[in-house]
């Protein structure tokens, strides 16, 4: 039995935390850690609070074997990581190697590669975040249409857990694959769902989200529609982004998603336009966002105070704010897409998986 089973066993027996860690002799085990895709934005900051985290060992970064910037220091390619994190980054070759010796895997990976390579670490036991949308929806035609491959895994899609770590928490404790949400759906579904939850909208008029992101959404790789240089605010994917259906399978309700590239380099701000279900107050609004977000230490909410990108980028944090106006709302959520889009609701999901404290290395 491997680390990662016992760890899951004995979260379902309700251990303690000393009991779980505890090796018998009084020192602690700490959780092996892999990154592949560890040169792209969000690798260099999955390598940094793996680093942070008093629980975990980073053991290795990887990239394909046939990546330029294998065999380079993670350092080299993220400077704010000198003498912080100096790891070669490694051409993965042996995945069934690198499995052996790895109890936790993040995937910041192409979503084929991702595909193929998750169902190899979870046969060897390692408890899986990807960070893909390889394993998010489970829908007919959905990967065909959207991804333009077809799934091979149903089982998995079955078994994973959606990583939108504030509405799926008793699925991610258990799940052994954690699909972490999109960046422009973890925006988009903590603006709505306290409201969809509590019956406050009428869903009959879709909602309208226009959402903006920074250009390191699009990744490192150079390419000219990305370049900072030549990126002029404009909408695109318009009605056919692959977000759109993900939103509107987890929040069982369509809506109408409107993507936009703008001309600075990290963050994400939505603007959600609903209307409000006959009778709907300001003051149950209010409640709703309250009682859902009151205790979830990542996410925090303005009411009429609108948030912006400059508010929360270099944070796990996700601002919300609203205005009500007649059966009208318009709410605004802000978000770093690098960090609660992806690397650190990766790690806040595994700080809920193990029973971690949920802000351990994000802060």
């Amino acid at each position: 039995m491997n680390k990662n089973t016992k760890y899951r066993i004995l979260i379902a027996l309700k251990v303690t935390r000393w009991q779980l860690k505890c090796n018998g002799n009084g020192t602690f085990e700490m959780l092996n850690t892999i990154i592949i895709g560890a040169s792209g934005y969000t690798g260099c900051e999955l390598a940094l609070m793996v680093e942070k985290h008093p629980e975990l060992t980073l053991t290795g970064l990887y990239v394909s074997a046939n990546s330029v910037d294998a065999g380079k220091p993670i350092s080299e390619l993220h400077g704010k990581l000198l003498g912080v994190v100096d790891m070669p980054i490694e051409g993965l070759t042996d995945v069934e190697g690198v499995a052996s010796k790895a109890d936790v895997v993040f995937l910041a990976t192409a979503h084929e590669v991702s595909h193929d390579l998750a169902p190899l670490f979870l046969s060897s036991g390692c408890q899986v975040f990807d960070l893909s949308g390889a394993f998010r929806v489970k829908a007919e035609q959905f990967y065909p249409q959207y991804y333009c491959f077809e799934h091979q895994y149903e089982e998995w899609l079955d078994k994973s857990a959606y990583g939108l770590a504030e509405w799926n928490k008793e699925a991610i404790q258990h799940a052994q694959l954690v699909a972490v949400a999109g960046c422009y759906p973890t925006a988009s579904q903590l603006a709505m769902r306290p409201l969809l939850e509590k019956g406050l909208i009428d869903s009959a008029q879709w909602p309208v989200i226009n959402a903006t992101s920074g250009v390191s959404g699009a990744g490192r790789k150079a390419a000219t529609t990305n370049s900072f240089c030549e990126v002029s605010l404009k909408p695109y994917g318009v009605f056919n982004h692959r977000h759109q259906p993900e939103i509107s399978n987890h929040l069982d309700c369509d809506v109408i998603f409107t993507p936009h590239l703008g001309n600075f380099k990290r963050g994400i701000l939505a603007t959600i336009t609903m209307k409000l279900a006959d009778g709907v107050s300001k003051q149950q609004v209010n409640s709703a966002f309250e009682s859902a977000y009151s205790s979830q230490p990542c996410v925090r909410v303005t009411a009429d105070s609108m948030p912006s990108i400059q508010d929360v980028e270099n944070t796990p944090f996700c601002n919300i704010g609203w205005q009500v106006s007649g059966q009208h709302i318009i709410v605004v959520s802000a978000i770093d897409n690098l960090l609660k889009g992806a690397s650190s609701q990766a790690m806040q999901c595994l700080n809920i998986h193990y029973g971690f404290s949920e802000m351990t290395a994000l802060i």
